[in-house]
């Protein structure tokens, strides 16, 4: 196991508190294992018995079918009498009802308690009405360049960073993938395998779709279209091209399923002279850039797309909530923002031109405030610093940790 402190840290803080720790994420990003961390952590740091410390993994065919009241009487009857229990319930969200469960034990009972799910009913309403005031979520993500680096030192000599960003980039960082030596093909069988999986299981089967052929297309759009904006009619527009006719409401639907099941993050748009949130022509990006080449195979020219997606999920990764910037006259890629700081961010694959040049600084240097502003760049440039905007190559701003 490769330590993610990332994660262990921040959620170790508020080990022994009463609030139930909720890990949410895509399939095989690694909240199982980050549970196992925690699980040693406590006993490591803190002196828990292994007879304090109750693992159920709930996908596991022993639940199958399980009601919620079997499973409060399966969690009662593991209670340690005189000391604190801790649980730790793995993808809880396949027991119906779990939420109202887990208050339960929650308040009747001496207990300190972690979760993990993957799918949209991580999301529901009953955990607001069952653990209002009482849970925190941390969502969890694929590997950061800073994680996958390590990981690869395990078994590969890692090279200079900037030749591994782009294999970052290209196989994506999915834990699993960097256990060992993989190459590109066995990296991205396992991929497939990932979102085969998370499409039939938390999104075709749960949600009874009957078009599957429609969810497909719907998906490669967004797949293709990564770092561009559009609205679910510019895909009702497009399938109808091909003759397939589908409604705007559907399109929606499809989204916001791709969105539960955590393929798919939304980055809404934001004028940021009118200081508001626009409603249409947002971004999406994925869960993990490996998940595009993956299915849809590997193309160079997507490279400029995929630095985007992977700038995006670092600032995620970091508890910035992110927007598209809407200017005057055009858009500045992140506008990304954390309590009182605020990032304005430009990437580019390369700047060939001076016209370029000119497009990428004129439309930072629009905006008359204070906040950092950076252009992100992967090509040779000289210099860090144009009339305050920072320029900084992608792979130096993801190793930072100033921002």
């Amino acid at each position: 196991m490769i330590y993610r402190p990332i994660y262990v840290d921040k959620i170790m803080a508020y080990a022994d508190t009463p609030f139930v720790k909720i890990l949410t994420g895509i399939r095989r990003c690694g909240k199982s294992t980050i549970l196992k961390m925690l699980m040693e952590k406590l006993q490591s740091e803190r002196g828990v018995s292994n007879e304090q410390i109750v693992l159920f993994r709930f996908d596991s065919m022993e639940y199958d079918e399980m009601t919620a009241k079997q499973m409060y009487t399966s969690l009662k009857n593991r209670i340690v009498s005189g000391k604190k229990t801790y649980f730790f319930l793995d993808e809880v969200q396949e027991i119906k009802g779990w939420e109202k469960v887990v208050n339960s034990i929650a308040a009747d009972f001496d207990t300190d308690i972690y979760v993990t799910g993957s799918n949209s009913r991580m999301m529901s309403s009953e955990i607001e009405t069952y653990l209002t005031g009482r849970y925190v979520s941390f969502r969890i993500y694929t590997l950061s360049f800073s994680e996958y680096l390590e990981f690869k030192k395990q078994y590969a000599p890692v090279s200079d960073i900037r030749s591994e960003l782009a294999e970052y980039i290209r196989l994506g960082a999915f834990p699993a993938t960097h256990l060992q030596n993989y190459s590109a093909d066995e990296i991205y069988a396992i991929v497939r395998d990932i979102y085969n999986s998370t499409m039939f299981s938390d999104i075709v089967k749960r949600s009874q779709i009957k078009k599957i052929d429609q969810l497909e297309r719907v998906v490669r759009y967004t797949f293709q279209n990564v770092g561009n904006t559009f609205s679910a009619k510019s895909i009702s527009d497009y399938l109808k091209s091909e003759n397939r006719s589908i409604d705007n409401e559907t399109v929606y639907s499809y989204l916001e399923k791709l969105e539960k099941a955590y393929i798919l993050h939304r980055c809404s748009r934001y004028d940021i002279k009118g200081k508001e949130i626009l409603k249409t022509q947002e971004k999406f990006f994925l869960a993990d850039t490996s998940l595009r080449y993956g299915v849809m195979g590997y193309r160079p020219d997507s490279v400029a797309s995929s630095l985007e997606n992977v700038v995006y999920l670092e600032l995620c990764r970091r508890g910035y909530t992110v927007y598209v910037g809407k200017t005057d006259d055009g858009e500045i890629d992140f506008v990304a923002e954390r309590q009182e700081k605020k990032l304005y961010i430009q990437v580019a694959q390369s700047i060939e031109t001076e016209r370029t040049e000119k497009r990428e600084y004129e439309r930072l240097l629009s905006i008359h405030d204070n906040y950092p502003k950076y252009v992100l760049r992967t090509d040779e440039f000289v210099g860090g610093n144009y009339e305050g905007i920072e320029t900084m190559h992608v792979a130096d701003f993801l190793l930072s940790d100033k921002y």
